[in-house]
């Protein structure tokens, strides 16, 4: 059974019996059925039924020669909203099956995101047919959360938000010049990490870590697009899948000023959600990738 199938609703669902009989359900009567077909001309389709707002079961396979679709694999998916970066994305195929991941060098994380791409169907198209490097792109981000938990926000004043903001524009620009080979910039940003180190490990002695870090993003286990977040909560809603009548919370996160949405079962989330609080969690990122031609 995947992993993140209760951050969707079916936290209820233990049996293969019970799987095999909501994948044939899925097959049977999709919302939305996506074909295409690679370059060696094996077809492949995505069949995907929704169970709430934005949150559904996409089943991947293909057709075999007598027109009859064959699984692959299923996955949950959670759609989310907006731009989250508009970093060139490059796109690698997973050894293992017909699935595929982004990534992105985002100059806000100070990491690689690497994400499990969901539109799949419409790279492949693309692919065949087009030169996707000289198209511009820009990628929606969102997660699915096993468990997570809410805290209260750091104290802010106004004037420490806009230098903040003043120094975070700042760093991502010696961060690209870095990474451009930029000499003087690698200098810069060493520096900068000693002095942070030395003033954490001061004041990490009489504060806890939560009140001197407000935010964080790094990748957790062996998965490549699991991370471990500390995000400040913009927006949230309560919804229901609408089959298990399970309660979810889509929470719009602003991670290190990347901000994304994170689908999370109540039953996972400890406190209680509201704007300016903020989530922590493990989370595993999926991304939709928008080609303007």
């Amino acid at each position: 059974m995947h992993s993140f199938l209760k951050s969707i609703g079916f936290g209820n669902i233990k049996k293969k019996k019970e799987i095999d009989t909501l994948l044939k359900d899925i097959t049977e009567h999709p919302d939305r059925r996506l074909i295409s077909e690679d370059k060696e001309g094996n077809v492949y389709a995505e069949l995907c039924k929704d169970y709430g707002t934005s949150i559904g079961i996409a089943v991947r396979g293909e057709y075999n020669e007598d027109n009859v679709f064959e699984a692959d694999y299923f996955y949950p998916y959670f759609l989310g909203n907006g731009i989250s970066t508009l970093e060139k994305v490059d796109v690698e195929k997973h050894a293992e099956k017909e699935s595929y991941a982004g990534v992105c060098d985002e100059l806000k994380l100070g990491v690689t995101l690497i994400f499990y791409l969901q539109n799949v169907m419409e790279y492949m198209n693309k692919e065949k047919h087009t030169n996707l490097s000289e198209i511009n792109t820009a990628t929606t981000l969102s997660a699915l959360s096993g468990f997570g938990k809410i805290l209260l926000p750091m104290k802010k004043n106004e004037d420490r938000s806009t230098s903040d903001d003043k120094v975070s524009r700042e760093r991502n620009q010696m961060i690209a010049a870095a990474r451009d080979g930029d000499e003087e910039a690698i200098e810069s940003l060493t520096l900068e990490d000693i002095d942070t180190y030395s003033m954490i490990s001061r004041r990490i002695m009489y504060e806890d870590v939560l009140t001197i870090v407000n935010s964080y993003f790094m990748p957790y286990g062996i998965e490549s697009d699991q991370y471990s977040i500390l995000g400040e909560i913009q927006d949230f809603q309560i919804i229901e899948n609408r089959l298990t009548l399970e309660k979810l919370y889509l929470l719009n996160i602003n991670c290190n000023d990347l901000v994304f949405d994170v689908c999370i079962n109540s039953k996972d989330l400890a406190g209680e959600p509201a704007i300016g609080r903020r989530f922590k969690g493990i989370i595993w990122m999926q991304g939709t990738i928008h080609y303007e031609m």
